[in-house]
This record gives structure tokens, sequence and C-alpha cells, in this order.
């Protein structure tokens, strides 16, 4: 089972040594992508609930586990972890030993190009994961008002520019709609110049991503539910891509410790080594949180 040629799971080890995966137990994959955590666990013996709300992603899963799943040993659900309870109550999965949630886009989402989740690939200007969705990308930057813009960019994105970056989208919206991604990655490349490696588009894209798939919000309601879901001394293992994730989660742990429902395993984030850096550059900003439950 190749799934590198669709995404290669970061911190892999690290999930590894968390999860503490033995045979016969049971976990849930709340981001199932190409199944490259799922396959881990499923060769230490575990048994695996995977979802993801990318029908492609379930499709490609449910094509190179076959035997997995015809023994038993792996369920696939197309699903939003937003529904973690509801789907794993309906599968039998509603006291697990370990649920893993790795956040973000996999690489062969990007690289595919088709959901306009990249401003290196043209594409209609959309960042849907899941295609039932209503909002493109394309209708907030065509539809948003100046101040509406900037707000996004700002919550979302962190974006230092917000303003200069909103006030050039409205001024152009003026003759012409924006529907693509290079409509949009060569508006910003001509309105604001940046330093270092990150391209000027960047934080923008973040924040129409998380806006139109209303990201932060499903995780904020997932990590209580899929604590509920753990076994005594099950774990909970995230890996967030930005600060805004990042800052949940890590807050979200505070608040369990509060409650005394369990410890904090990682005192600090888990990053990355350089040599995994070097092989897998979707990496680098990988941190990784884990919580015990009592």
């Amino acid at each position: 089972m190749e799934t590198n040629r669709y995404h290669e799971p970061v911190l892999k080890q690290e999930v590894n040594t968390l999860l503490g995966v033995e045979t016969g137990q049971v976990y849930i994959d709340a981001t199932l992508g190409g199944g490259g955590h799922t396959k881990e666990i499923l060769a230490k013996g575990g048994k695996v609930l995977g979802i993801d709300q990318d029908n492609d992603s379930v499709q490609f899963v449910s094509n190179e586990f076959k035997l997995d799943i015809e023994r038993g040993n792996l369920i696939v659900s197309l699903g939003n972890f937003r529904n973690i309870k509801t789907i794993a109550h309906l599968h039998d999965y509603s006291r697990v030993d370990g649920i893993l949630f790795d956040l973000g886009v996999s690489s062969h989402q990007l690289d595919a190009g088709e959901k306009g989740l990249s401003f290196q690939r043209n594409a209609d200007l959309d960042m849907r994961l899941d295609e039932e969705l209503g909002v493109k990308a394309s209708d907030l930057i065509n539809g948003l008002g100046l101040k509406e813009l900037t707000l996004l960019f700002t919550k979302y994105g962190e974006e230092p520019f917000a303003y200069k970056i909103a006030k050039k989208i409205v001024e152009v919206r003026k003759t012409r709609s924006l529907v693509t991604t290079y409509d949009l990655s060569d508006l910003i490349l001509h309105t604001v110049r940046t330093k270092g490696h990150m391209h000027p588009a960047t934080r923008v894209f973040q924040a129409l991503r998380i806006a139109v798939n209303d990201e932060l919000v499903n995780l904020e309601r997932a990590l209580p539910d899929a604590l509920s879901l753990l076994k005594p001394k099950g774990r909970l293992v995230v890996i967030s891509f930005h600060s805004l994730e990042d800052r949940i989660v890590k807050q979200t742990f505070a608040k369990f410790k509060e409650r005394k429902l369990g410890e904090i395993i990682t005192k600090k984030p888990l990053q990355a080594t350089e040599k995994e850096v070097l092989t897998n550059i979707r990496s680098r900003s990988a941190k990784l949180r884990a919580f015990e439950k009592l």
C-alpha cells in the first residue's frame, strides 16, 4: 500500500509513539487524507475508523486499503470531523484508545489543483473541501465589502497587509470579477511585496480556506467531542499547521486539564526534525500536541 503519491504524513514517528498502538486497540483518524497515519496504525495491529470530508480522499483510501476494509480492520467514512461523535457512534467506535487530527490540507489536494487551494496552480477559486458546502472562495472575494474582507484576512490569515489587499480587490472588482486562483494571487503579487520565503498570497489563501470550510469552529467543536469518545488513558493527538489552529488546541487542552479530565503529554509542541523538513517541506510548520484522558 504505497500512499506517498497521495500525501506523506508529517511527524509519523512522533504520532506512533504518542498513540502507543497495540494489537486489537481501536482508533479514529479524524482527518484520513491519503491514509498515511492510518497505514502505520494498521501495521501495528490497530483498528481504525477513518473520517474525511473530501470524497477524493475517501475513494483513494477505499481502493488502496481494500484488504484492510474487507478484514474489518478499517472503516472509511465520508464526513466532517465536527460530527465525530455522531460518526463514531454510527460505526460502533464510541470508546476508543486514541484519536488523531492531522489538520490542514494534504499535499495531494494542493498539487491536484482542482479545488483551488493553491496559488501555484490555476483553477476556479473554490476551496471547498466538502462539495456540499454552499459558499466558494470566489463568492467571498467578489461579494464581501472592504471592511469585511479586511477583517477576514486579518482574523483568519493574520495578514499584515489585509487592508491594502482588500482595497485593491474592491477596486479591481469594479471592472471584472476575480474567479481563478491566478486572478487573486497575481493581484496580491502586484499589490504587496514581502521578504523571506513566504509567497505574498499565502496568508490570504489560508484565510479564505479557513472561512469557506469553517475550520476553526469545527475544530473547537470536535475536540471536546473527541475527548468524550476516549477510554481512560486514551490519547488525543493533534497536528496543526498555523498559529490559529495551534492556539485553539493549546487552550482547549489547558481547559481539559483545569477540569481535571486528564494530563497534557506535550508540555511544548513537538516539531519536525531538520531531516524530516528536508524530505517533507510541509512538516516545517507542523506542531504536535497530545492529551491523555484520566
